[in-house]
C-alpha cells in the first residue's frame, strides 16, 4: 500500500494504482463540478469557457483540461476554442487540430523502419540441421 499527499488538500491518503494524484474525498468535489459543467453546457450550448467558468465556479484551467481530455465536448455554434498544443490554432476537442494530428501521424508512420529480408542468406543455411547421436 502506498501513501500519496493529494494535490488539491495536501491530505495523505492510499494510493490504490489510480490514473489521478487526488484522495477519494476531492475526487468526488471534482466529479461533481464536471458534471455541473456537463449540465450547464447542455442548457447553454452556446457558452464559452469563460462563462462556463464564472456560472459554475469551475476554473478555467480544469473546463479546459476536460475538453483536452475529451471528456467535455462544445457544440459547433459555441464560442469554445482552446489552442493546439502544436500551432496554437483554434479547435474544439482534444490537444491537436486535425493539421498537426496528421503531421504527427506521417511522422511517426515514417520513423518506423520495417525489416529488410536478409537475401544474402543462402538455401543451405536455411534448411533444418539435426544432431547425430
Amino acid at each position: 500500500m502506498e501513501l500519496r499527499t493529494c494535490r488539491m488538500c495536501g491530505k495523505l491518503f492510499n494510493y490504490i494504482g489510480r490514473t489521478t494524484p487526488f484522495c477519494p474525498k476531492c475526487m468526488k468535489e471534482i466529479e461533481e463540478k464536471f458534471d455541473l459543467c456537463k449540465k450547464y453546457i447542455k442548457e447553454n450550448p452556446g457558452a464559452n469557457v469563460h462563462t462556463v467558468s464564472e456560472q459554475t465556479g469551475v476554473s478555467v484551467k480544469m473546463i479546459k483540461q476536460w475538453v483536452r481530455e475529451e471528456r467535455l465536448l462544445f457544440s459547433d455554434s459555441s464560442l469554445v476554442g482552446i489552442e493546439c498544443e502544436s500551432c496554437g490554432a483554434n479547435i474544439r476537442m482534444g490537444r491537436f487540430c486535425s493539421k498537426c494530428k496528421q503531421t504527427l501521424s506521417n511522422n511517426l508512420t515514417g520513423s518506423v523502419k520495417k525489416p529488410e529480408k536478409n537475401q544474402t542468406q543462402d538455401k543451405a543455411s536455411a534448411k533444418m540441421r539435426f544432431l547425430d547421436d
